[in-house]
């Protein structure tokens, strides 16, 4: 069982980037932040990744997700995003930094992997 996860959650890139939710759907809701669903994570992107310097891809988009959304429950047809939501970022190395969540911003709410 996971947390599922909302707009106001917390998700960020290895390097501590914050990626930038955006919900696809406004209609169900919890804790008046619209639950994510299939996509939403992807696409997204990441401010303030502080992996800079020379030769050195900051992480500003967020990628395909691997892990993350539930097999189970759905919202409008597209499933619902849990919090072990991995997929890669953008950024250097490339395909060995990922975004993950930190906080799903409300605890009482799971759902099946």
């Amino acid at each position: 069982m996971f947390l599922l996860l909302i707009l106001a959650s917390k998700i960020r890139c290895d390097h501590d980037g914050k990626v930038a939710n955006k919900a696809s759907q406004e209609w169900a809701v919890l804790d008046d932040s619209p639950i994510l669903r299939n996509d939403d994570p992807e696409g997204r992107d990441i401010d303030w990744c502080p992996n800079r310097g020379a030769n050195i891809k900051y992480c500003d988009k967020t990628l395909k997700v691997e892990t993350g959304y539930s097999k189970f429950v759905t919202v409008g047809g597209k499933a619902v995003v849990i919090a072990n939501l991995a997929g890669k970022t953008n950024g250097t190395p490339p395909g060995a930094v990922f975004y993950r969540v930190r906080n799903a911003e409300q605890t009482y709410v799971t759902v099946e992997s």
